[in-house]
């Protein structure tokens, strides 16, 4: 099955770190990067989606993070 996840957070390097860390888990980026203004808290956020394919039939009790 191929699962897909967002990935968001502050653009900072725990980001980073949790987008390395699932490169790490056998993940892999899917497209683009985006960036957006948090204009009432002063930040930018950061998202990016990533897929990986594992073995299995899908179902809604799937859990991402366990991949």
């Amino acid at each position: 099955m191929k699962l897909y996840r967002y990935l968001t957070g502050v653009d900072d390097s725990a980001f980073c770190k949790r987008v390395s860390a699932a490169l790490n888990k056998g993940w892999r980026l899917e497209g683009n990067p985006t960036l957006t203004y948090d204009a009432s808290r002063g930040r930018v956020i950061c998202g990016q989606a990533i897929v990986k394919e594992v073995p299995g039939e899908w179902h809604e009790d799937v859990v991402l993070s366990d991949y």
